[in-house]
C-alpha cells in the first residue's frame, strides 16, 4: 500500500530533533490539546504571549518521519524566547501514516492553520503575522504551507475553510526538498535506492502515486510570491559520508544538498532565503532570530 511504499523512506525522516523538558524554562500552556478535527491526533497546544494588541504567532510542526514524534516534545526555551518577544506559540499534531496515507499530514496542517486563524479574535492573534518552523518531516510540512498556493476557499460554507493557509515567513530545519528517489540517488551522498528495495512495488496506480509525490515534493511549489525562508542543516556539502552504517540514514535524509537545491530555486524566483550549515552562517544565526525579525522587528 502507499504507506508501505514509503516505509523505510519515512523512517529516514524520523530522526527529528528531540528536546528534553526543562521545568525551569517551561512556560505554562494556555490551551492544551485543542481539537481542530475529529481524529485524536488533530489537536494543537497554544501558548499566549502577554500583549495588549493582537500579536504575531509562531507555529511549530514536529518531525518523526510521519510515523512518530509528538507536539508535546517542544523546546521550552524556544517557547519562552518567542513569548518574551511578544509572540504567541502553537505546536501542531497531525495524523501519521499508520492513521491515513499521504497527503493526510499535509491536509491536517492546512486545517490546523486555518483553525488557528479562525481563533484570532478570541486568542489575540494578528492574522497577518503568522510564521512557522519545523524539523525533518515537520520542515517538509512547513515548507508545504509556506510555498503551496493558499488553500482558502472564499465560497465555502465552512468559516474555517475560508481562512488563509499562508505564512509570513518559514524556517526549515533538516528539511527534504523532494520525495523523488531518483533525485536522491543523483544528489545525496550515501543514498542508495536499493535501501528500500521491494517497497517500490506498490499496488496504488502509478499515475496516482506520481501525482501525490509531485504534490508533496515541496520544491515543486516554490514561486516568486513565497515568504522569506530560513534553512539549517548539520553537515557541510563537502563533509565525508559517515562510516557507521547506522548513521547513514540520518545523514542522507537530512543532507544539506536538499537545502542547496531549494536555495537555488528560491533565489531564481527572487525569494529571500538564508541557508546555514557548520562554518557557514548567512544573514541570521538561527531560526528564532530569523522569525522574530520578520514578525516584530521589521
Amino acid at each position: 500500500m502507499f504507506q508501505t511504499f514509503l516505509g523505510v523512506l519515512i523512517i529516514a525522516l524520523s530522526l527529528a530533533l528531540g528536546f528534553a523538558q526543562d521545568e525551569k524554562f517551561s512556560p505554562q500552556v494556555t490551551y492544551e490539546n485543542v481539537p481542530y478535527g475529529n481524529h485524536p491526533h488533530q489537536v494543537i497546544d497554544f501558548w499566549k504571549a502577554e500583549a495588549k494588541d493582537p500579536a504575531p504567532l509562531v507555529v511549530f510542526i514536529h518531525g518523526g518521519g510521519f510515523r512518530g514524534g509528538s507536539h508535546d516534545k517542544v523546546n521550552p526555551r524556544a517557547i519562552k524566547k518567542y513569548l518574551d518577544t511578544g509572540i504567541h506559540y502553537v505546536s501542531i499534531e497531525y495524523r501519521f501514516l499508520q492513521h491515513a496515507r499521504f497527503p493526510a499530514p499535509h491536509e491536517d496542517c492546512i486545517r490546523a492553520l486555518q483553525f488557528i486563524r479562525s481563533k484570532a479574535g478570541d486568542w489575540g492573534i494578528d492574522k497577518d503575522r503568522i510564521a512557522g518552523y519545523g524539523d525533518s518531516a515537520g520542515a517538509q510540512l512547513i515548507g508545504y504551507l509556506g510555498w503551496a498556493n493558499d488553500f482558502a476557499d472564499p465560497k465555502s460554507e465552512d468559516p474555517i475553510s475560508r481562512e488563509s493557509s499562508r505564512l509570513k515567513a518559514v524556517a526549515l530545519l533538516g528539511g527534504q526538498s523532494t520525495v523523488d528517489l531518483n533525485w536522491w540517488v543523483q544528489n545525496i551522498p550515501g543514498f542508495e535506492k536499493s535501501f528500500i528495495g521491494e517497497l517500490i512495488t506498490e499496488k496504488i496506480p502509478m499515475i496516482e502515486r506520481r501525482a501525490i509525490f509531485k504534490e508533496i515534493s515541496i520544491i515543486n511549489h516554490i514561486s516568486f510570491d513565497d515568504p522569506p525562508t530560513f534553512m539549517s542543516y548539520w553537515m557541510r556539502p563537502e563533509d565525508p559520508i559517515p562510516t557507521d552504517p547506522q548513521l547513514i540514514w540520518n545523514w542522507t535524509v537530512h543532507h544539506v544538498n536538499f537545502g542547496k537545491s531549494m536555495q537555488d530555486k528560491l533565489k531564481s524566483k527572487g525569494v529571500e532565503v538564508t541557508l546555514n550549515y557548520p562554518n557557514h552562517t548567512e544573514f541570521f544565526e538561527d531560526e528564532a532570530s530569523f522569525l522574530i525579525h520578520h514578525l516584530v522587528e521589521r
